[in-house]
């Protein structure tokens, strides 16, 4: 698919509420299913929408960007005290093995998935560790979100998670989204 990002310009696409018709709070908090004691990472955190849902269900979570404008936005509209913003690149996360309880991607999945992001998230996550995916799909129309040749399709997405030494726990193929949960 390649690596790519999205465009600090349009951040305040991020932030509209109707992005909730893709995938609610209660969806992501009932595949993360996070113990009020976890440490969670948001993967491609941006200005932190997903990120803002999940803070008060776990004990630390991390929103991880490679981009240092989204963390700058994301300051300018308030960061919750159980967040710690980290900038990097997901295949060269800066937490130590078995570091994260959990870890979520929200329509960020389709940028980064690789070989190698994908064995550093597991290296990263505790053993039965959970990964949430949720990303746009490769059988939507393509008229949100990015073109669809830059998509997954569900089955090819838990297909690269298991290649990556995941366990595929549920895949759901939905009109626009995908939505994959897996246990390292």
């Amino acid at each position: 698919m390649g690596f790519h990002t999205f465009d600090p310009a349009g951040a305040d696409r991020l932030d509209d509420p109707s992005r909730f018709r893709f995938c609610s709070r209660e969806e992501l908090l009932a595949a993360l299913d996070p113990d009020p004691s976890a440490t969670v990472a948001d993967l491609g955190s941006g200005t932190g929408f997903y990120t803002d849902e999940v803070a008060p269900f776990v004990d630390k979570l991390y929103g991880v960007d490679v981009q240092s404008e989204m963390h700058e936005r994301y300051r300018e509209n308030g960061v919750p005290e159980a967040v710690e913003l980290v900038t990097a690149n997901v295949e060269e996360l800066p937490f130590a093995d078995d570091d994260l309880d959990a870890a979520f991607s929200t329509m960020t999945f389709h940028e980064f998935a690789s070989d190698a992001a994908l064995a550093e998230i597991r290296r990263v996550l505790t053993p039965d560790g959970r990964l949430v995916t949720v990303d746009w799909s490769a059988s939507g129309d393509g008229d949100a979100g990015p073109p669809v040749a830059e998509r997954y399709d569900a089955a090819d997405a838990a297909s690269l998670l298991e290649d990556a030494g995941f366990s595929i726990a549920r895949v759901d193929e939905r009109p626009e989204t995908l939505l994959v949960v897996a246990t390292a």
